[in-house]
């Protein structure tokens, strides 16, 4: 692909937007973003926080713990982190500063503040409001469609900001319908990996940290640990291993960043850990590392760009399955052996739901990277599943069409009984 055209230059700029630092499970993270952004423009500590959160929001904070509040869990946890100790400036790193005095002070203040958390009637899937009161002022701020999206700025009557939900950033991002599989195949096989190496260095370097963090130490359900324990160390069951770990310590409040894919801490996790697995076992060079990560992560983003940020499909089958393309380019496959692999891994764990993030999306990513590598042994040995066989179509890219279909469309009522049976429990 040449370098001056601008499919190429599209592909260097949404490996650029998608692959940024974020801490903490990105739901409750974007939550105490917003919740930082109302106090800033309140200006004074509120006595009141109201927060109004989306199904797939409530869904994706309820269970998972906050980083840096000291094991703190759930929607009013992220709230009380952003109005207490948040810097809105940070984004997506908003807490990633809180000192251990602050954390004493996000505790006490949800003892005394009054937290109040109701459900948001909304079109969008992910969407919340912060109102905070203090004094005889109150402030509120919307973030919808995605998790750092300001569309609604409020004071006292006043719209300081207010843009459509879709006229926004978002609306200016690169253009992800010239994403396609054998487009991306070309990239990552041609580009200049000058244009890559900061953002891929950085994935290598902060979720490889993380993984070892959850390898080393007891967080969660400890999956990668269990894995390695119950079926040893080769690299199949190793990169499985480096994956969930890494989720088993982000889920259970690790306060150590992470480089994220299309929103997701699971999916950057994912999409990149067990392809620089394999590559260690296979002593690749770095320039065939991060060509096959370029690829893994460009094939998540694809496969995401036709499910969207949240749904009730668990977003790291996606990254497994993207991760076995990267996997099956480290052993020299072609593009018609990567399209055969992603393919093969969808008809076997498309379909697995995402009941929000806790200690069990671990399992599911191990499931993922586990159906990502099958499905290129299939291939290598004569096997595939072919268009007819349930949602499978001829042609990778109709059956990734497929996929968002079932995604976006197919699982609507499914993701409202998930989240009643969550609101439920």
């Amino acid at each position: 692909m040449e370098r001056t055209s601008i499919q190429y230059q599209t592909y260097v700029q949404i490996l650029k937007e998608e692959l940024v630092p974020a801490m903490g499970c990105t739901e409750p993270i974007a939550l105490a973003y917003c919740a930082a952004k109302a106090r800033e423009v309140l200006g004074v500590l509120p006595e009141r926080c109201v927060v109004e959160a989306s199904g797939n929001i409530v869904k994706n904070v309820k269970s998972v713990i906050v980083p840096n509040t000291g094991g703190l869990k759930g929607i009013e946890a992220a709230a009380a982190a952003g109005v207490v100790a948040g810097d809105a400036g940070r984004v997506l790193e908003v807490i990633a500063g809180v000192t251990e005095e602050q954390k004493v002070r996000i505790k006490e203040y949800m003892e005394k503040a009054q937290i109040q958390v109701k459900p948001l009637e909304t079109d969008e899937i992910l969407d919340m409001i912060v109102t905070l009161y203090g004094g005889d002022s109150y402030a509120k701020v919307r973030i919808a469609n995605y998790h750092t999206n300001i569309v609604l700025i409020e004071k006292d009557g006043e719209k300081l900001y207010e843009v459509g939900v879709m006229a926004t950033d978002e609306a200016q991002m690169a253009d992800r319908s010239l994403l396609n599989v054998k487009d991306i195949y070309d990239f990552a096989k041609t580009v200049d990996l000058e244009d890559v190496r900061e953002m891929i260095g950085r994935q290598i370097e902060y979720n490889s940290a993380i993984s070892r963090e959850g390898l080393e130490h007891d967080w969660g359900a400890n999956i990668g640990s269990v894995l390695l324990k119950a079926y040893g160390d080769d690299i199949r069951v190793r990169a499985r291993a480096v994956a969930a770990a890494g989720s088993d310590a982000r889920m259970s409040g690790c306060e150590m960043p992470v480089i994220i894919n299309s929103g997701s801490g699971n999916q950057g996790m994912t999409a990149s850990l067990p392809v620089i697995e394999y590559a260690k076992e296979l002593k690749a060079s770095e320039e065939e590392m991060y060509r096959a990560l370029v690829l893994s992560n460009l094939m998540t983003i694809h496969q995401k760009t036709g499910i969207g940020r949240l749904s009730a499909y668990c977003g790291a089958i996606s990254a497994g399955c993207g991760a076995g393309c990267g996997i099956a380019y480290l052993l020299g496959g072609d593009y018609k052996t990567i399209a055969h692999t992603l393919v093969n891994a969808l008809a076997i764990v498309s379909g697995i739901i995402c009941d929000g993030a806790k200690p069990s999306c671990a399992g599911k990513i191990a499931a993922a990277v586990d159906a990502g590598i099958l499905g290129y042994q299939m291939y290598i040995n004569g096997q595939q599943f072919k268009g007819g066989d349930g949602i499978i179509s001829k042609g990778v890219e109709n059956t990734i069409r497929n996929i968002g279909r079932l995604s976006k469309e197919g699982m609507k009522e499914t993701d409202k009984e998930i989240i009643q049976i969550m609101t439920d429990c």
